[in-house]
């Protein structure tokens, strides 16, 4: 089954994430830069001082997810990440309906499926240097790393500019 919607999923997602006051995804899937093995953290720093807010242990192909509420559809959405060679791969979207600002039409190799309720995208070959978000001052993002639930809002403050990044 082919799905064509509007927009394509980053600039769909940035638009309704600029909105909201979430997220930009920042670096290109192709890089100069050496694939970097092994562990390392996930690091949150305050975007503009380079203040670090958090850091979290994580293996190379260990995985974390970021949670909001949508700002225009007012659903759930959680977009799961996965370390790969150093970089943060986006592995999949899970939301619950579709609307301004969700990805419009599936690329080719990517897949839609449904699980308690909710929409899942699978297949995405973005990977990114750093993931750059404007935190929630309706809603709250929350971080979902080594079986914790953090919130965003309480670590780093709303409207906090933020980078999340494989150091």
């Amino acid at each position: 089954m082919k799905l064509y919607l509007r927009n394509g999923i980053v600039l769909g997602i940035l638009a309704a994430l600029v909105t909201s006051g979430a997220a930009f995804f920042s670096g290109c899937a192709s890089s100069s830069e050496p694939a970097r093995m092994g562990s390392g953290n996930l690091v949150i720093r305050d975007s503009g001082s380079g203040r670090i807010f958090g850091k979290w242990p994580l293996e190379d192909q260990g995985e974390f997810a970021i949670e909001f509420i949508h700002s225009v559809n007012q659903s759930q959405v959680r977009d799961f990440f996965q370390i790969d060679g150093g970089r943060i791969r986006l592995v999949a979207a899970h939301f619950y309906s579709f609307g301004a600002g969700i990805q419009t039409h599936l690329e080719e190799g990517q897949v839609l499926s449904h699980e308690g309720g909710a929409l899942i995208i699978t297949g995405y070959k973005a990977s990114f240097n750093k993931l750059s978000y404007i935190v929630g001052t309706v809603s709250d993002h929350l971080l979902f790393i080594n079986g914790e639930c953090i919130s965003l809002r309480n670590l780093c403050g709303k409207n906090a500019h933020i980078n999340i990044n494989f150091e």
